[in-house]
């Protein structure tokens, strides 16, 4: 795997990123792919602001290598977060939920690189506009909170690559190199990956969750709370209640009553199985296997490398 702009604009070694998820990216499975050569990212979604600077400290005692922080920006204490992100010198941010006008020249004049999730080919154009550094388009196979566009990762990542010149990394869908390879035949340098260090020893999720994402069948995640914010969900009993209230019309303000608060928290770092918030990739279908980051990073590499020799002896 050769180095690119990825690679050079973040330091690191492959241009493969951990995706920063709520209840997932603790200090613990970041610094883990950041000392895998990759690029971990914590998740300041599921973090109040003095709980990050605590994982933010616990990363400079875990790595030497380039890390970074996710910053969901339709949290409420987002401003907060930011105030945390920059008084503890972190160098790499990436932004999503939100428009990058918002943070983008703070941060840049505290010396931080800035990443911008997107969903669409428009919003990919936006963030060349606001100044990032390089922008993530993430297709709606991804776990979580998605784009209202539900636009797949395929057809996704040729339209950001036309409509910008920055750095592009691709996400949503993809578990394997040989996934990555095709993203890049795409006109992806980079990869964002959360399905798959979800379900890594490292992972801050409960074992009960992670046990039920590699039980998944194809079609076992569906989009859900489309009404708030599209989202990829595994089928349970809080994805039937909430998928019957939008069927019944249920208005919005219902619908976040219904949730209520800690959702997310239940399900995925408490493991209630069955009333908690999953939300996974859709390629959770295709993981059978709990490993080590290191593991993970290391197949990710050798599969890639393997798919592009073998593309070129056929071709």
């Amino acid at each position: 795997m050769k180095a690119n702009r990825v690679t050079e604009l973040f330091g690191i070694e492959y241009p493969i990123i951990a995706g920063g998820m709520v209840w997932i990216s603790s200090w613990r499975l970041a610094a883990a792919v950041s000392n895998a050569g990759g690029l971990g990212l914590l998740g300041a979604g599921s973090l109040p602001p003095e709980l990050l600077r605590e994982h933010i400290q616990k990363m400079k005692a875990a790595t030497q290598k380039p890390w970074g922080v996710n910053l969901p920006m339709m949290n409420p204490k987002a401003d907060e977060l930011v105030d945390v992100i920059i008084s503890e010198g972190v160098k790499i941010v990436f932004t999503s939920a939100g428009s990058p006008k918002k943070y983008t020249p703070r941060f840049h004049e505290a010396g931080i690189k800035v990443a911008h999730v997107v969903a669409s080919s428009k919003f990919a154009r936006k963030c060349e506009e606001a100044g990032v550094d390089a922008v993530v388009a993430e297709g709606f196979e991804a776990g979580g909170h998605n784009g209202k566009e539900e636009t797949s990762t395929m057809v996704l990542i040729p339209e950001a690559r036309k409509a910008t010149s920055l750095p592009l990394i691709a996400a949503g869908g993809i578990g394997s190199g040989q996934a990555m390879a095709a993203a890049f035949a795409l006109g992806a340098e980079g990869v964002q990956i959360g399905t798959l260090f979800a379900l890594s020893e490292e992972s801050s999720a409960s074992d009960a969750f992670k046990q039920c994402c590699i039980s998944l069948g194809e079609g076992d995640t569906m989009l859900a709370l489309k009404r708030l914010s599209p989202t990829r969900l595994i089928k349970n009993g809080f994805y039937e209640r909430m998928t019957a209230a939008e069927e019944a019309g249920k208005t919005a303000d219902e619908l976040r009553e219904m949730i209520g608060v800690g959702a997310t928290r239940r399900g995925i770092f408490e493991g209630d199985i069955e009333n908690g918030e999953l939300e996974i990739g859709q390629v959770a279908s295709a993981i059978k296997e709990i490993k080590p980051v290191a593991q993970i990073v290391s197949e990710l590499v050798s599969d890639f490398d393997a798919t592009v020799r073998r593309l070129k002896i056929e071709n």
